[in-house]
Parts: C-alpha cells; structure tokens; sequence
C-alpha cells in the first residue's frame, strides 16, 4: 500500500513510527506491508518517492527540522505539491494529518477532493473536511469506489467510529454523548481537587494539553467540530457549527465546583449529537453515571442504543502512537475493504 501523507507533525511521526517497529509483525499477521512514498508538510518541506521513502531519514530528518536533511535516493522529488503527488498516479492512499482548520477546512479540503478524484482511498485525522463537508466527500468517494474513513478525528485511537458504525451495526443509535476533549476533561479534574481555573490552564498548558491559545478547547469548539462528525457519520445530518449550542468551561468557578461536589455531582464537558442536532456544554453528572468516572485527559463517549442500551467506551483521545493506532486502523480497514 503506497501512501501519501499530508502532515509529519507528531502524529505522521508516530504513525511513521508504528509502521516501522510493526512492519514485520504486520505481514505476518494481516499479510499488510505500507511505503510512505510522499510527504507534504508546510514547514519541513516535501519529498517524494514512488519507490518508497526510507522512514528512519524521514524521522531523522523531521527531528532536525527540515527535510533538506533526507539523504539523497535516485528518483527523490523535493518541492513538489500535495497535488502534483497526486497527479503522479503511484500513491493508493492519502492520508490526511495537517493541522485542523475548523473554519474552512481549506487547504485540506481541496486535496481530499483531488485525492478522491484520482481514485485514492482516503484516511484522515484531519477533522476540518470531515465536519465541513462530509457528504459530499462521502458520496464521492462512493461513486469512485474508494474508501474514505476518519476514526482518528474523533477520540483518537479510541474506537468509536468503528463501534458505532461497525461493531453496533443492527443498533438504533439515539444519543452519541461524551467527553470528547481531554484538556478540559484535564483541568476540570483538577478544579475539583481544589486548583483555580486559570491554575488547571496554566498547569494543561506546562504539561502540552492545552496550547498557547487555548480558546478551541475552553471554549468548546474543538468538541464541536466532533459533534458534527458524529451528527454527519450517525445520522445524515448536515450540522454545521452556527447548528449547535456551544459553551466551555471558562465561566465554571470554586464555587460551582464546591456546590456540584456537595451535590454528589461532578462537572464534565460533554458533547452530545443525536438526530435532532448537537450540543457542548458543561454539565454537572451524577456519580453514577459512567462519564462521571472519566478522569484526567482521557476520553469518553456513551451510545445509546435500542438493543444493547447505553455502551461506553473510555480510552485516550489523543497522543502521537494513540492517534496513530488509529490511522493504521483505518489502513488496514481499507486493505480488508478493497473491491467489496
């Protein structure tokens, strides 16, 4: 399976790295062998191969900071575009991992487009295209008879993707509701032990949940753009984000923490889609209820179903090997799926 990979930022690095160390174990197991034979970044630069790129000089390269440090190879292409890769016609898949863009999805969106009309699978982790504009990217990748799959978008490695549309298949889905966010999951946990607001942010920030500008995650959108995938993937929905009633955790104060722990109640942020729409709130739970135990930066997702009742899966929502797992699921998911 030859791929190109947009991004090889923490997460290409990790997926590099996974193929690396699982490479023989994959092939003996799955009878599944990849080559990374592109990789566009906006920073290190871009280099392509259709004979297969060495992933120890892409990673030794990318620790330098530029792949103007990848070892010459005969046949090594530098400087070309996510679109003239493409063009080329060697690649089976693209694998989309450049940083979310939750306005636009641009210009991730136009060379998942491209991608599918050259008849490329396509796996992302990218979450912009997928909120944004998922069915039409859905019903192209139908009419060209390729695969377009996105279970790293949602709570990483975690898999709700393939719970939900796979493993729960003959269920009636009517709520997907969870913690979709582990730096707000982070710092509320915190705030219950007794840190002040701007103390959890500041400690997120030292330990890299949250970033400088932490305003995707406190505020709820990151969350959001979750909810829209799980709306569009569930339901057909066609949510965007002016659909859905949003808020964070900025307004949640020691007193409301105090009065929620007095209450047998904890505060979690909790995204929630159903049928009917979607929504990002921070709600206080009773202890009962399983998305109350979630603590730290992990992820969490309930889905209520007509024939199993409530399923919850809990599990990492993000990190370098954890995502991904994820993607390399979804490759080995497209290698089951070829020409079904």
């Amino acid at each position: 399976m030859k791929l190109l990979l947009i991004g090889f930022g923490v997460v290409g690095q990790g997926l590099a790295e996974i193929l690396r160390d699982k490479a023989a174990r994959l092939k003996q197991e799955q009878g599944f062998s990849a080559q990374i034979i592109g990789v566009v970044t906006g920073s290190k630069g871009t280099l392509f191969l259709s004979d297969g790129l060495k992933i120890a000089g892409l990673l030794e390269a990318a620790r330098s900071g530029s792949f103007v440090d990848y070892p010459e190879q005969a046949g090594l292409r530098r400087g070309l575009s996510a679109s003239e890769m493409i063009a080329v016609g060697a690649a089976d898949v693209l694998v989309e991992m450049s940083p979310t863009n939750l306005e636009t999805a641009q210009p991730a969106l136009s060379i998942c487009h491209q991608a599918l009309d050259a008849g490329l699978h396509l796996v992302l982790a990218n979450k912009g295209p997928v909120a944004l504009d998922y069915s039409n990217l859905r019903a192209k990748a139908q009419a060209k008879r390729v695969q377009m799959r996105y279970e790293a978008t949602v709570m990483a490695g975690t898999p709700t993707m393939q719970l939900a549309e796979e493993a729960l298949a003959g269920c009636a889905i009517t709520s997907a509701r969870g913690i979709l966010n582990g730096t707000t999951n982070y710092m509320l946990t915190q705030m219950e032990g007794g840190l002040s607001y701007a103390e959890a942010l500041a400690q997120a920030q030292a330990l890299g949940y949250a970033e400088t500008d932490p305003t995707g995650d406190v505020e709820g959108w990151d969350a959001a753009g979750k909810v829209i995938i799980l709306a569009n993937a569930l339901y057909g929905a066609s949510l965007t984000m002016a659909d859905l009633d949003v808020s964070g955790i900025t307004q949640i104060s020691a007193d409301d923490m105090a009065a929620a722990k007095a209450a047998g109640e904890r505060y979690k942020l909790i995204a929630q889609a159903t049928p009917g729409g979607g929504s990002v709130k921070a709600l206080r739970l009773p202890l009962s209820d399983p998305l109350a135990s979630v603590a730290g930066a992990a992820n969490a997702i309930t889905l209520e179903t007509d024939l199993l009742g409530d399923v919850t899966l809990i599990g990492a929502g993000a990190g370098k090997l954890e995502t991904g797992s994820a993607i390399l699921s979804d490759l080995l998911a497209v290698q089951r799926n070829r020409g079904r």
